[in-house]
């Protein structure tokens, strides 16, 4: 690994990750935090300018290169004024922009790519001994990231990445330009870093691909992803398991089985839906149809009753009419999703979508948006109200209530992913909660009839990383900055690219 100079007084030099996007990028920045560690830096304290910043980027957002530019903007009289101090840019738009980002935000030091994110630490130290930006960006994966070393920032909960990549040419989406062609870990690989995460303290963990219901298209087999869940369902102390994001095009009826006959395989699906006109999905080049998409969440349900299954949908997107719109309203009613990630179209450069005719008007786009975010808001209000007194069993989390320190409680998800806040009980993050659901909202549930407290080793892990005797009652959750699989708020992975 790359040897670093060391900061103002002989101290390790200091870094901080800033993280936009979909929970891919979550996990590069656990591996981005692990690279920079094993090189000798350490996180910078909170509220402290670090004096590496580093940026992973997302392409799929509107607006996305303005934010950038405006933190970049923001940083430059800072990093004026502070000898010594770097400004990294890494993720899907540095991917994309390359070297304008250095022609726009000169005071840039390292611009990275999304397959080389291994390099960043050699870049760092080539920038500060030659005196001048370096940008490299492959146009493939040079390592598949997770041999990089990894710094994770939940002991109870991990990502493990199956595969990297997109096969798919949706028209409105730029992750397979960015991300380049599914690459598939082997099943021995993701079990061996699923056994060696339960052995220090995970007990949930996301399996987590651009498709991952395509995984094993490179070596072969299609029924690959339904083996992987149930060989986790054989991995003794792994309690929970999800995964995030399938393709309704290849998702299959084994899959379905797999869930339901696999204890720790949890009963909730991310589902992306994207429109509910077909002719709509026909120009986004989705390959599959409304009928097909409610048909896989009649057969979900059927298989696991208590599924909550929530999904992606994009409003506007080019040629969309009124009549297209009430589709998609007509399959959100029949489909009953927990909770929908719902999106504006935005013209995203590089892709077939950018150049089509009959653009919707932007007030249009939003009318219709916000009447599809007050139907989804009904339906899920009262899909939590049917969950008032049945007994769920919370993962307590951290970052996960941010009324927590107010109302005194603590937070948590349920076995099918909802957010649960859980009358104040003496268990830390990674403990498991036995309680009544006593309340709904449209995004969350209350529980205070509390019935049981578990207290797991994933509980201990999470307390000898605080180097605390006990965690107190009351609790403030705070939001880390980086590697803590997000709650639903938080988009799914590349959400509108799938």
């Amino acid at each position: 690994m790359t040897a670093i100079t060391m900061g103002t007084e002989g101290a390790p030099r200091t870094y901080e990750v800033r993280t936009y996007g979909c929970q891919m990028n979550v996990h590069d920045s656990e591996r981005i935090a692990g690279l920079l560690e094993s090189a000798g830096y350490v996180r910078a304290p909170e509220g402290e300018i670090a004096d590496v910043i580093v940026f992973n980027t997302c392409a799929v957002r509107e607006n996305a290169d303005n934010r950038l530019y405006g933190n970049l903007g923001h940083l430059r009289p800072i990093k004026m004024a502070r000898k010594g101090m770097q400004i990294a840019v890494g993720g899907c738009l540095a991917q994309k922009d390359r070297s304008e980002i250095i022609r726009r935000a000169p005071w840039v030091d390292v611009v990275f790519g999304t397959h080389n994110i291994g390099s960043l630490p050699a870049l760092l130290e080539r920038a500060r001994v030659a005196q001048e930006a370096q940008v490299e960006i492959k146009e493939a994966l040079e390592t598949f990231p997770s041999t990089l070393p990894t710094k994770r920032e939940s002991v109870y909960a991990a990502w493990v990445a199956i595969s990297v990549g997109c096969n798919n040419t949706c028209t409105f989406c730029i992750v397979p330009s960015l991300r380049g062609k599914e690459r598939d870990r082997r099943p021995g690989d993701i079990l061996s870093e699923i056994r060696a995460l339960v052995a220090e303290g995970v007990i949930e963990v996301t399996l987590l691909g651009q498709n991952v219901n395509t995984y094993g298209v490179e070596f072969g087999d299609r029924q690959a992803f339904s083996k992987l869940l149930r060989a986790c369902g054989e991995i003794e102390g792994l309690e929970r398991v999800r995964f995030t994001s399938p393709h309704p095009a290849a998702f299959t009826d084994d899959v379905i089985a797999a869930m339901a006959e696999t204890p720790n395989v949890m009963p909730s699906l991310h589902m992306p839906l994207q429109s509910g006109s077909d002719r709509i999905l026909r120009a986004m080049r989705r390959s599959y149809r409304a009928e097909r998409f409610l048909g896989i969440l009649e057969r979900v349900r059927a298989a696991i009753p208590d599924a909550a299954i929530s999904t992606d949908i994009i409003v506007g997107f080019p040629g969309e009419t009124e009549e297209d719109f009430q589709r998609t309203c007509e399959v959100v009613r029949e489909a009953r999703f927990a909770h929908a990630f719902t999106f504006q179209y935005s013209i995203r450069p590089g892709t077939p979508a950018a150049a089509m005719e009959n653009q919707v008007p932007k007030e249009v786009v939003q009318d219709r948006y916000d009447r599809l975010i007050a139907l989804q808001e009904q339906i899920s209000w009262e899909e939590n109200k049917a969950q008032v007194g049945r007994t769920v069993e919370v993962l307590i989390a951290e970052g996960e209530g941010r009324k927590d320190d107010r109302t005194q409680r603590i937070s948590g998800r349920a076995a099918d992913y909802r957010l649960v806040h859980v009358a104040p009980v003496d268990a830390r993050p990674g403990d498991m909660v036995t309680a009544e659901v006593t309340y709904a909202a449209p995004h969350h549930l209350v529980a205070d009839k509390v019935l049981a407290v578990r207290r797991t080793r994933a509980g201990d892990a999470w307390e000898a990383r605080q180097g605390t005797a006990r965690w107190r009652e009351v609790v403030n959750l705070g939001m880390p900055t980086i590697g803590r699989p997000p709650a639903p708020a938080s988009a799914p992975a590349c959400p509108s690219g799938h």
